[in-house]
């Protein structure tokens, strides 16, 4: 059968372009330039979620810290970045810089306090997993960043903005490294804001890539030379932004092939009937091995040995421990058995945090259908609205209401919007967000 690739290009056309979903070029730049600024409401904001999410990591909180994120404001001067290079309008690359700096700043020095006055100092799994980013980081921070830039430039925005400021995790990074210098911890520090430092590079990465495919308008005509060095700036800062993620992405891999490499080796060659390995590990360049049971001879270990080449382990000399050395067999046990007992009690956290988490993905999952019929009935009654976005934190339900550009909510209309809100979402609890 014979493709016709004008028929198969004009499918993929209808599918996949995005041009007729444009908004309003101009009207996306006003947007993301009042976005970029931070002070005195915006700012407060911002020095709130720091507290949230601060107390949410504290607390090993999931819930805490993404309402922290739900309501941070950090995304508007990294998205003003990538918009600013896309179009190139450099002074909004200044504002934007600006404003990313005293964010930044401002974020780090909220949460250092904290840490230094909370009375809980023990760094929790929440913190700990925001210390080493890796190339899995990258890619979600650029993903991430395309869906938050296409809501932005397009006319069907739905629920992506909340989803984006969940998904790339800002505020949790900030607050690790407010916890590194609170702590002297500095490997905490540097790896929260390496962190960071990735979110930033690829939202706005993905911010310019977006820019660039909608084909917005540039504010200055620039020589080819000039767009060249531009370009090549560019090409320096994200390639050094994954350096360190690259390669911190191949130690955990290097370690998680040892690891199965050493379990092959030992099923294979020193598993036997009456005998049970209980433990094994590398250390150095020593496999230890410790094993109950009946023994295991001198001879399938030498046998043993001599295969390590086979399952890529050359250059590990083989150490196993079984019933005859009984000094260090029972203080092997005694670390296994430690080890097992920690690895229950990790084992339970989790499968309870992972049980939260899916009740609070079930109810959040709820409000995607709703969502977009309330976006579309507050923009019918309340004319000075431009979107609503619904979403659920903690035990309540949160309305994040965008206005107009120089549109005001009165009192009255917001009682209104409350009253309604609550019928319409079926709860008593809806505290009302207005940007």
């Amino acid at each position: 059968m014979r493709i016709n690739l004008n028929d198969l290009k004009a499918v993929l056309n209808r599918y996949f372009n995005l041009l007729h979903d444009k908004e309003d070029e101009q009207k996306v730049i006003e947007q993301v330039r009042g976005g970029i600024f931070f002070r005195g409401t915006n700012l407060w904001i911002l020095i709130f979620a720091i507290l949230i999410a601060s107390l949410g990591l504290n607390v090993n909180s999931t819930a805490v810290i993404i309402g922290a994120m739900l309501i941070s404001p950090l995304m508007g001067p990294i998205i003003g970045m990538g918009l600013s290079v896309g179009i190139s309008d450099f002074e909004l690359l200044k504002q934007s810089l600006k404003n990313y700096g005293v964010a930044t700043l401002i974020s780090v020095l909220t949460a250092t306090l904290y840490f230094l006055i909370s009375p809980l100092s023990e760094a929790r799994s929440e913190l700990l997993a925001r210390t080493a980013p890796t190339l899995y980081d990258v890619l979600i921070a650029f993903c991430g960043g395309a869906a938050g830039v296409l809501a932005l430039t397009t006319k069907s925005k739905g629920q992506v903005i909340p989803g984006v400021a969940i998904a790339t995790a800002l505020m949790p990074p900030l607050c690790t490294a407010g916890y590194g210098l609170a702590t002297a911890q500095w490997n905490y520090f540097f790896g929260a804001f390496y962190l960071f430092f990735i979110n930033t590079v690829f939202i706005a990465l993905a911010t310019f890539i977006g820019v660039k495919m909608l084909r917005f308008h540039s504010y200055t005509n620039l020589a080819p030379g000039v767009k060249r060095r531009g370009k090549r700036l560019v090409t320096a800062v994200v390639v050094v932004a994954m350096i360190p993620a690259a390669v911190m992405t191949v130690d955990i891999v290097q370690k998680d092939i040892l690891a199965r490499n050493i379990k092959a080796f030992v099923d294979s060659e020193l598993a036997q009937s009456g005998t049970q390995i209980i433990d094994h590990r590398a250390e150095h360049d020593t496999l230890r091995v410790v094993a109950v049971g009946r023994n295991i001879s001198d001879d399938e270990i030498a046998a043993a040995q001599n295969a390590l080449e086979r399952y890529k382990l050359k250059g590990y000399s083989l150490a196993v421990i079984q019933g005859t050395d009984s000094k260090g067999l029972e203080s092997l046990a005694s670390q296994v058995n430690s080890m097992a007992l920690a690895a229950d009690a990790t084992n339970r956290r989790l499968a309870a945090q992972v049980a939260d988490l899916e009740g609070q993905l079930r109810t959040y999952t709820l409000y995607d259908t709703l969502a977009s019929h309330i976006d579309a009935e507050a923009q019918a009654l309340f004319p000075q609205v431009e979107y609503v976005g619904v979403g659920r934190v903690g035990t309540g339900t949160v309305a994040i209401v965008h206005l107009r550009r120089g549109a005001r909510l009165a009192d009255a209309d917001r009682s209104k919007m409350d009253r309604w809100l609550a019928a319409r979402m079926g709860q008593e609890d809806v505290e009302i967000i207005v940007r």
